[in-house]
């Protein structure tokens, strides 16, 4: 294992404070937690955003903290959900008066821990609904799910669903955005190498010097094949079929497009992706309304990406063209 780090005990606490370091005038850490909220929250009139999940999927989801999309993150230990009372810190840090919403990616302990959160929250008195998303298309089931994962469709999730809390919608209205998102996003990611957890100190999985898993999940979970490395063309044609089945596009709708990095893949080889999948788009009469290209929610140094799709209407188009200001993502 070849990591910069001190401690494998310290990296989450570590990261942390160095994220506050870098951007004092955005974030703030919960002392005693690992939870990072903004530097203004809570925001009177506004609903609560918050999110979170394991470490090692950064920029998710500290960097997505800020105007337009969440208030406050919690961070659990390297793919490992956070637990109940650092998420119940996190409500209680962002709660306004005006409810709170959690978004939450389809991870047993991930949905166990946040429902429990809720439910002290709710003892006190603070309003507080769930969304689960689940736009993994590659497997029904897993050694981490219940259903389907949730991946980086999430991203689109906090974008969306934050634009319309920052204009001051209440709860309900924020939660049903967010669920129409859900809907209307799929992902489905593949990996060219495998992540090294630093307190295991060997990699998740192994893949041989000419294979790729199609479907690997963010855990490095496995995926739905194995093959030998083909032509991005093929690769992209692939991961879009398979989306496609599930969304069922119809010429002359309106997409958004997210290809997103899992931690080692060059910026180079996404963009490639990215020109195959214009392509396919086009082909298929549909119009990309916005592309977003980068690391969204990586695997530590896994190698590989995932294609995300977002059906658009024109209320989710708006929102997610809105202003954004966080460290990690910026309209």
């Amino acid at each position: 294992m070849k990591k910069i780090l001190n401690d494998v005990n310290a990296v989450v606490d570590e990261m942390l404070e160095g994220m506050v370091a870098a951007h004092p005038k955005q974030l703030r850490r919960i002392e005693g937690t690992t939870v990072l909220v903004r530097v203004d929250a809570p925001i009177k009139g506004k609903v609560g955003m918050v999110s979170g999940g394991g470490s090692g999927h950064e920029p998710a989801h500290g960097g997505y903290v800020g105007k337009g999309m969440l208030d406050a993150a919690v961070a659990g230990e390297v793919f490992t959900s956070p637990t109940p009372d650092q998420v119940f810190a996190a409500i209680k840090a962002v709660d306004s008066g005006h409810g709170v919403l959690l978004i939450i990616k389809n991870y047993t302990g991930d949905v166990m821990n946040f429902e429990m959160a809720a439910e002290l929250a709710e003892a006190e008195g603070i309003d507080v609904r769930q969304v689960v998303v689940n736009d993994d298309v590659a497997v029904e089931d897993s050694s981490f799910t219940s259903g389907r994962r949730g991946i980086a469709g999430t991203v689109l999730v906090h974008k969306i669903a934050g634009a319309l809390a920052e204009t001051g919608a209440n709860l309900l209205e924020v939660e049903a955005v967010a669920n129409k998102v859900i809907k209307n996003v799929k992902s489905m990611g593949m990996s060219l190498s495998p992540a090294t957890v630093p307190a295991a100190g060997k990699p998740g999985f192994t893949l041989g010097e000419n294979e790729m898993e199609i479907g690997t999940g963010i855990h490095g979970e496995p995926g739905i094949e194995r093959k030998e490395i083909f032509q991005a063309n093929d690769l992209v044609d692939t991961l879009f079929t398979k989306i496609n089945d599930d969304l069922q596009l119809i010429p002359g709708e309106d997409v958004a497009v997210l290809i997103n990095g899992l931690g080692s893949t060059p910026l180079m080889e996404l963009y490639i992706m990215n020109h195959t999948l214009s392509h396919i788009l086009k082909e298929k009469g549909l119009n990309v309304s916005e592309t977003i290209v980068g690391e969204w929610m990586t695997s530590l140094e896994m190698g590989g990406a995932s294609v995300t799709i977002l059906r658009l209407d024109d209320q989710l188009e708006e929102l997610l063209c809105a202003p954004a200001d966080t460290v990690a993502f910026k309209r």
